[in-house]
């Protein structure tokens, strides 16, 4: 049995691991180069093709046509994509007799499209994991074979769950792939009118609106959080990065003035007042030259804000 594997990130390597377990001879790896700018911290594919003597192809070097004559070279008879960043088109999926495979980060039907971690965590979801489902021509649109779900829980950064979720991933893929390799995988329905589609966020989706309540705020810190670009806010002109926070306990809260949305220092440490009142208590504030502590802020703002 020979598979050609589409991947990238951590969930591409630990899923070309799996299949190197089961015994699957993979013919040809196809993953992406790094963009320039972008911070690696996630493991590469093209490391792991190298480790295990893989054929590896860069897709973003050739065009559609070539690509097809090189998946069609490679003679497989399954197809997986594991995190890969684009849609295949129908002509590669049609090579592979007995079947194309994704792995999607979330729960379909819900969470279809780009960033599904981060988009779970943003709407403030209890939970999410990893769906093992047929290709088609529409993405994240086909057949389930199989779920694992992972919680969100209320702290957790869009890192820590994309974490659970490659996990989820690596165990979804190991029970089903015996029925795969079988020709018996279960067809789920996918019901993709029961769920929602998500595009791709951008760095500047990070902009903290101080008038929107205490747990939205906190979900885009949360959802976004390094090593993402990070929620952001700007004080005399200084864009800084809300790198980790937590909603202020009640013994935690000071007397800030609730109508004043926005970064505020008292007494040493650092609060986010929110349009509904709630505080957030700022642990990791960073700007582009580095952390910014307390008194740092406190002179942006001019003067501390709470009472002496």
């Amino acid at each position: 049995m020979k598979a050609v594997v589409f991947a990238y990130s951590n969930v591409g390597d630990r899923c070309l691991r799996v299949l190197r377990a089961r015994g699957v001879e993979v013919g040809l790896v196809v993953t992406h180069r790094d963009r320039a700018g972008e911070t690696l911290w996630f493991e590469r594919v093209a490391d792991t093709a190298a480790e295990l003597g893989l054929d590896l192809l860069f897709a973003d070097d050739i065009g559609e046509s070539e690509l097809r004559t090189r998946v069609a070279a490679a003679a497989p008879d399954l197809l997986f994509s594991f995190y890969y960043r684009q849609v295949l088109p129908q002509a590669v999926l049609d090579l592979a007799p007995l079947g194309a495979f994704n792995l999607h980060g979330s729960l379909l039907p819900d969470y279809r499209g780009r960033a599904p971690t981060n988009w779970a965590v943003l709407h403030g979801a209890a939970e999410t994991g990893a769906t093992l489902h047929f290709m088609v021509a529409r993405p994240d649109a086909g057949e389930i074979v199989d779920q694992q779900a992972v919680p969100i829980l209320p702290d957790d950064s869009a890192r820590q769950v994309f974490d659970k979720v490659s996990v989820a991933a690596e165990i979804v893929l190991w029970r089903s792939l015996q029925a795969i390799l079988a020709g018996t995988a279960p067809r789920r329905p996918n019901d993709i009118a029961r769920g929602r589609c998500f595009g791709a966020r951008k760095p500047e989706d990070g902009r903290i609106d101080w008038s929107r309540p205490t747990a939205e705020v906190y979900n885009l810190i949360r959802a976004v959080a390094p090593p993402y670009p990070g929620a952001f806010t700007e004080v005399a002109g200084v864009r800084l990065v809300i790198a980790k926070a937590r909603p202020a306990l009640p013994r935690q809260r000071q007397a800030l003035d609730p109508f004043s949305p926005g970064l505020h220092v008292c007494r040493g440490l650092i609060f986010g007042v929110c349009g509904d009142g709630g505080q957030l208590l700022v642990h990791e504030l960073t700007a582009k030259s580095g952390p910014v502590h307390a008194d740092s802020l406190a002179a942006l703002l001019s003067a501390t804000t709470c009472p002496t």
